[in-house]
């Protein structure tokens, strides 16, 4: 799982915690908590809700929460461990004792560990990396890390290779523009890249792509060490020695088990030879640390890397290639893995065949204290509190299943093979999806449908924050309007600002990936929303040796305060999405967040035709050879292709008349909040449910059919982050204009399918 979007650099981080007591905050407070009707329920039932929703949260409790994350986190929880299996079985031992009906669901899947790893530097002087992370006084589990596996990287190939060296910055295919620009080649050669910039598998895959013989990648303190904050543990800061493992596994094109692509990874499933799998990569990969770096990156010739291109190791940044030459040696053990999914549920007493799904995963690179535990714990409070007014009369209207998923991180396979599995049940019943992961301290983040965006706003405003009397979503808009003021802020914060001030909702990130919301809305179809808080520290012990129980507790959260937001927030959107007489999605923030998304993807267009235009005339003129440094010289851009004029009419039309069926239905829903009439919210139910699934696609994305939504997707040049419009935008972006003129029909398709769906909810609920 990624870090949340770190929203603020530390001068911002300054300048928040002065407006947070300023009264900006008092009255952006009061405007966000100003009383309104919930929705999906009358005034008289939102009363009930709010003091039912009063009660769950009293029975919250931060003393738990630690107690559980020190249990959870007190061995090595990789897939595959004893302890991850024995979390699995504790899991489901404390939802039994809450009240909730549990079992776990087993499947069998593909997952390497490392047998041999060694990183030599043979020229031109000899240097061994140590590999391995150092204990740190006062971390009882990085003292004693026994049943850890050393730093790796899954899914990357076996290897045994040697050549040249060359630094590539972030790996990203910008940095392979400006090393060509230089003359610069890595074909049979290794590369050095740092994290940051781009998903963690883009690296070597792009390197592959480029013919590279192998990739290093290194955690560079620019990112989450010394540079962004004193380093652990006198900090949340990376130490030196601190090493950032990950998966490789191509999520860009499918998640899940990499043997048994769309269908559930049971024992008895067919599956892919594994070098037929198209989700692995073929060249070694090893993660190291700063520490182990610097005497490769030191040993470099070449030219001299641009200062975008630079970390902050007390080094001066070259490309290369050489005259560091080194050896590189990655072998795995491939085999078949248990992994245990804890499925929870109580029955629904009023319409129990629609389902609400919560979700956290409870597998780890290492102890997983933060990631995913700080999560998982908040998921454990909420079953307790809501099995306790369960035992003490109340029946939740729908069905409520939350699960506790294994192999999230080496590619969201848990999730994955459970969806893939009980696809069509899933799609027929499931209102929506909740999912969290990591959590942290400060601003509370959302992504995901934007059909949510009512209720994550005014469940976040029932909220409070732990550091002031404001709501979480006060915070979360101050947060938002202060980050638009600073120096860089984008076009696109300014906009949000702009509308936060004229008294618009927060709205949600369009779902990328890198967590386990993604099986359920990029290939099921299903309203899914991500939450959780973060933005207060650079996440240096992300995916480490030093993610413990003793570094939460020192520098995270010591006193579990963040937790308790997070499941008071996750805790009440599940149960107004349970108890709501109609289903409280609202479509007129879809049709707004389209409307959105269309524009961006025109403007996209026309960008790109001005600068190919720019670029060709600098070429004509020969600017970049007059402006050539004999100190630095970096050769001209290559000539862009004409951007021809592309007919966007069909998206346009498409999200102008979803946006006026959007209008009408929510007028009506709201008009129904007051009214309980069953059989007309059992027909309403069916139809508002399966809205998501009408932007999807069964041919999906282009070379990856797994992704069926057309209106977001992972990028396939940016991994977790997202593309709207994915198949128009990224046929744009990378020249193929006949299937940007295919997308754009099918994704207005889409639409229309969606608006028709809008109209018959509509008739529905008249």
């Amino acid at each position: 799982m990624p870090r949340p979007p770190i929203p603020t650099p530390q001068s911002l981080r300054r300048f928040l915690g002065l407006v947070a007591t300023s009264s900006l905050l008092t009255a952006a407070a009061a405007a966000a908590d100003a009383p309104a009707p919930l929705a999906g329920f009358g005034n008289e039932a939102g009363a009930r809700e709010l003091a039912l929703e009063s009660r769950f949260e009293a029975l919250l409790s931060p003393a738990e929460e630690r107690a559980w994350m020190q249990r959870l986190a007190a061995a090595p929880n990789q897939v595959g461990s004893p302890h991850d299996r024995e979390n699995a079985e504790y899991i489901a031992g404390l939802a039994r004792s809450f009240g909730w009906e549990t079992r776990i669901e087993t499947f069998e899947v593909l997952y390497p560990t490392p047998v041999r790893v060694a990183l030599e530097l043979t020229a031109p002087t000899a240097f061994t990396a140590t590999l391995r992370e150092p204990p740190i006084a006062g971390d009882r589990s990085s003292q004693d890390p026994r049943g850890a596996l050393p730093p790796y990287v899954v899914y990357g190939g076996d290897g045994d290779v040697s050549g040249e060296l060359v630094y590539v910055n972030y790996g990203m295919p910008g940095d392979y523009e400006e090393l060509a620009r230089r003359g610069i080649e890595v074909r049979g050669r290794i590369v050095i890249a740092r994290y940051g910039g781009g998903w963690r598998g883009l690296k070597p895959k792009l390197a592959a792509e480029h013919g590279a013989l192998g990739c290093i990648i290194y955690s560079d303190p620019h990112e989450d060490g010394y540079f962004a904050d004193d380093a652990y543990p006198a900090g949340p800061g990376r130490p030196a020695g601190g090493v950032q493992r990950g998966s490789v596994l191509d999520i860009t094109r499918a998640s899940g088990d990499p043997l048994t692509p769309g269908i559930g990874a049971t024992a008895a499933a067919p599956r892919l030879k594994v070098e037929d799998a198209p989700t692995l990569l073929h060249i070694p990969v090893l993660p190291i640390s700063a520490a182990d770096a610097l005497p490769l990156l030191a040993a470099l010739g070449g030219p001299r890397a641009s200062l975008a291109g630079r970390g902050a190791l007390p080094i001066t940044y070259h490309l290369g290639p050489g005259p560091a030459r080194v050896h590189l040696v990655v072998k795995s053990e491939w085999s078949l893995k248990t992994i245990y999914d804890v499925i929870a549920e109580i029955r629904g007493s009023e319409l129990p065949e629609e389902w609400v799904l919560r979700g956290n995963h409870h597998d780890a690179w290492v102890f997983g204290a933060v990631d995913p535990f700080s999560g998982q714990v908040a998921l454990l409070s909420e079953m307790k509190a809501i099995g306790a007014l369960h035992r003490a009369g109340w029946q939740p209207r729908r069905t409520l299943v939350y699960a506790s998923w294994d192999a999230e991180e080496p590619g969201l396979i848990g999730s994955t093979e459970w969806v893939e599995q009980h696809l069509p049940e899933l799609q027929a019943k499931v209102v929506a999806y909740i999912n969290s992961d990591l959590n942290g301290r400060g601003t509370l983040g959302g992504s995901g449908s934007p059909s949510l965006t009512r209720l994550f706003n005014d469940v976040a405003g029932a909220v409070r924050d732990p550091q002031n009397a404001a709501s979480v979503l006060a915070r979360a808009r101050a947060t938002a309007e202060v980050r638009a003021a600073s120096d860089g802020a984008t076009a696109e914060q300014h906009a949000l600002a702009q509308s936060l001030a004229a008294g618009g909702a927060l709205t949600l990130e369009a779902p990328g990936s890198g967590s386990d919301f993604t099986p359920f809305v990029q290939h099921a179809g299903i309203a899914s929303l991500n939450i959780g808080f973060g933005g207060e520290q650079p996440g240096g012990e992300y995916h480490s040796t030093y993610d413990s129980f003793d570094h939460f507790v020192r520098v995270v959260d010591p006193d579990f305060s963040y937790e308790v937001a997070l499941a008071a927030v996750g805790g009440r959107l599940m149960l107004r999405l349970a108890d709501a007489a109609v289903v409280p999605l609202r479509f007129t923030d879809l049709a707004t967040a389209v409307n959105g998304y269309v524009t961006s993807v025109h403007a996209l267009a026309d960008r790109m035709r001005e600068r190919a235009l720019a670029v060709d005339r600098l070429l004509d003129s020969r600017a970049f050879e007059l402006a050539r440094s004999d100190h630095d010289p970096i050769g001209p851009p290559a000539h862009q292709e004409p951007v021809p004029n592309l007919d966007f009419t069909p998206l346009e039309r498409a999200a102008t008349a979803l946006g006026a069926s959007a209008a009408v239905l929510d007028a009506r829903l709201a008009a129904l909040d007051a009214r309980d009439d069953p059989r007309q919210r059992e027909a309403l139910g069916a139809l508002l449910r399966g809205v998501e699934q009408t932007l999807t696609d069964p041919r999906g994305l282009p070379d990856r059919a797994w992704y069926r939504n057309l209106l977001y997707a992972p990028g396939q040049l940016t991994g977790y982050g997202a593309k709207t419009l994915p198949g128009v935008r990224e046929a744009i972006e990378e020249r193929r204009w006949g299937d940007a003129n295919e997308y754009i029909l099918r994704t207005a398709a889409v639409l229309d399918a969606c608006r028709a769906r809008l109209d018959a909810a509509s008739e529905a609920a008249r």
